[in-house]
């Protein structure tokens, strides 16, 4: 089989048992890989209603079939897992170089459930899998983690692993790999800490074999060409040089970024040269070298070397635009040193860096109306933009100290043990907003809210950019779909979804089918991708979810409190959107069960048809 190993393994840690099970070509070609893959998986080996800390909770590492091919752009990978944030499905994605070390080490996935009695990491080498102690690298923190698995394994390994933050099952815990690269949102670090599991190591040099690799090679030059001479050259220029924070300081002015938990205005709260030294353009003075992941001919990653008479910013990865505003406009906070270190803090103990951001920026506003006292923030003077203060309460985050305990489970579960501030929430069902907001780019009100796994902006719909001034509000829901059937593609096969906007409509259908042989119809395309997102949604149908079931914080969709600039008459028609979206993709729109015969139609969905009819 083209593009895989054909080969996933599954382990339990409880037993000790590991397995090797077939995957076969079917089953690849009707779910890829990443989430696809991953959620047909869990939806059949793991039981509705499982505690996601249990031991019948699984959690998955899967790659996509572009992974260790010489593809561009296929260096990412995917965790999948129940959500103990949302108490529904799961998918992170991370880029580096892990995702294609795995296939690299004979496996296309690696499927984890049970709980180990002690620390242990999975080592996989050339398709031989053994279960390692690692109790000497619990409570070590990424890069200590890193440079002992290195010592003791060699310096050609990858590792997927978590920090402080997970093994405490902080539930804004990422799963770390390469330093800085992070599958960060839902709790997916929390699941593996709850497991006793501190990483997946991966050593080898297996091939991945291709079906057409000329064609692969004369797609890749086509893309290359394109982002160098063609329509992609804007762009690809702008990313490859600033990286995702380019458009920083425009973000900030059009209403877009997150300004003062979401309260504020960046014209009146944070006007340009404010936000411009904490943006990629500011930042780019200190640059010390570029990063690039697995096969990306654009590297939108680098290495700063940031001047700071507090914190060792030597050799830091540039933080990327979610995080310039989480722990910049959001706050108020415009020192690029504390920005830097924040983001380095975050790497370093495992945790999400926008919902880290987010959680201070909710404890601040209560802070700032009185609703929480000085004494209950440890003394910590949270008043907007202290820098100082803002350190050091991520610091207390990330290392679980005092009220920094309470506020690393995220700004929902923060709210509940404390018992109020739940009018300064900005969550959809439990996670953090992204820097992009739904008051300007309406689209994402429905994106964020009934996506599976909610409060994500890189799933697909009407993307991340304002509706035209005439958009007919009323025909949303084929757009909405046909962005949505993309990027499930995207995920599920591997690939960097920043490629695609440097790289021509087609150009990843042409490497999948170069890659792997398959060969989709215009229809059966769209299947694929519906089919893909239909099976993540199922997780959560299975779990008794319906419409009611996400909740939305209104700051999503209304200007509240009031305040001048571009959102100031901001109104939402966020349930029409979320009606013409359901009512494209064939689900009721109360209980968000998909009609019978479209099931059938797309294929490959029998599991699900026989819970659901």
């Amino acid at each position: 089989m083209f593009g895989y190993n054909g080969k996933m393994l599954f382990v339990n840690l409880t037993t000790g048992v590991m397995e090797d099970r077939v995957l076969d070509e079917k089953l690849a070609k009707n779910f890829l890989g990443g989430p696809g893959l991953g959620a047909r998986i869990l939806y059949e080996n793991m039981p509705a209603h499982a505690d996601p800390f249990g031991p019948d909770s699984m959690v998955g590492f899967v790659t996509g079939p572009v992974n260790n091919t010489g593809a561009l752009f296929g260096g990412r990978y995917t965790v999948v897992s129940k959500s103990p944030v949302t108490g529904g499905w799961n998918d992170a994605n991370s880029g580096g170089y892990f995702g294609p070390g795995l296939k690299k080490a004979g496996y296309d996935a690696v499927f984890v459930n049970g709980i180990s009695d002690h620390p242990v990491y999975i080592y996989i080498e050339d398709g031989k899998a053994e279960i390692l102690d690692a109790g000497e690298l619990w409570g070590k923190t990424t890069l200590q983690t890193e440079a002992w698995l290195q010592e003791k394994h060699g310096k050609d390994i990858q590792a997927a692993l978590i920090a402080p933050g997970g093994e405490r099952m902080a539930l804004t815990a990422a799963v770390m790999n390469n330093g800085h690269r992070a599958a960060g949102r839902g709790g997916s670090g929390a699941v593996i800490g709850s497991k006793k599991l501190k990483a997946i190591v991966v050593k080898g040099d297996i091939p991945t074999e291709v079906a057409d690799r000329e064609a692969m090679i004369q797609t890749n030059r086509d893309i290359a060409q394109y982002m160098q001479t063609g329509a992609g050259a804007p762009t690809a220029g702008a990313l490859g040089t600033y990286g995702t924070g380019v458009g920083f300081t425009n973000s900030v002015l059009s209403g877009d970024a997150g300004i003062k938990n979401w309260s504020g205005s960046g014209v009146a709260d944070f006007p340009e040269q404010i936000a411009f030294p904490i943006g990629s353009i500011g930042m780019d003075q200190f640059k010390k070298k570029k990063y690039n992941c697995s096969n990306c001919p654009m590297g939108c990653g680098a290495f700063m070397d940031f001047p700071s008479d507090k914190y060792d910013l030597k050799d830091s990865p540039r933080p990327e635009y979610e995080t310039q505003g989480a722990f910049g406009s959001l706050l108020l906070n415009n020192d690029v040193a504390s920005v830097a270190q924040c983001n380095n803090l975050c790497n370093e103990y495992g945790v999400d860096t926008i919902s880290t951001g987010s959680t201070i920026a909710w404890a601040m506003e209560c802070y700032n109306e009185g609703v929480l006292s000085k004494e209950e923030l440890d003394g910590i003077d949270l008043t907007w933009g202290n820098s100082d203060a803002i350190v050091e309460l991520c610091e207390k985050m990330c290392r679980g100290e005092g009220v920094g305990a309470i506020l690393a489970l995220g700004s929902q579960e923060a709210c509940r043990r404390f018992g109020k501030g739940e009018e300064f929430l900005v969550t959809a069902s439990g996670i953090e907003e992204p820097q992009h907001d739904s008051r300007l780019s309406h689209g994402l009100s429905r994106t964020y809210r009934f996506d599976p796994t909610p409060g994500r902006h890189v799933k697909g719909g009407l993307g991340i950019n304002p509706l035209p001034a005439d958009f007919d509000y009323s025909k949303s829901g084929e757009g909405d779909k046909m962005g949505v059937i993309g990027t499930e593609i995207c995920n599920a096969g591997g690939f960097c979804l920043f490629g695609m906007s440097v790289t021509q409509p087609d150009a990843y259908q042409r490497l999948l089918q170069a890659v792997t042989g398959f060969t989709y119809t215009p229809e059966e395309y769209a299947a694929l991708g519906t089919r893909i997102y239909y099976m993540r949604h199922a997780f959560n149908l299975r779990e008794g979810m319906n419409r009611d079931s996400f909740t939305f914080s209104k700051r999503f969709t209304q200007a509240s409190p009031p305040f001048t600039g571009p959102l100031k008459d901001a109104n939402v028609p966020a349930d029409l959107l979320a009606d013409n979206f359901f009512d494209a993709m064939h689900l009721d729109r109360q209980t968000l069960i998909p009609e019978k015969e479209y099931l059938e139609y797309l294929g490959e969905l029998d599991l699900v048809e026989k819970d659901l009819y």
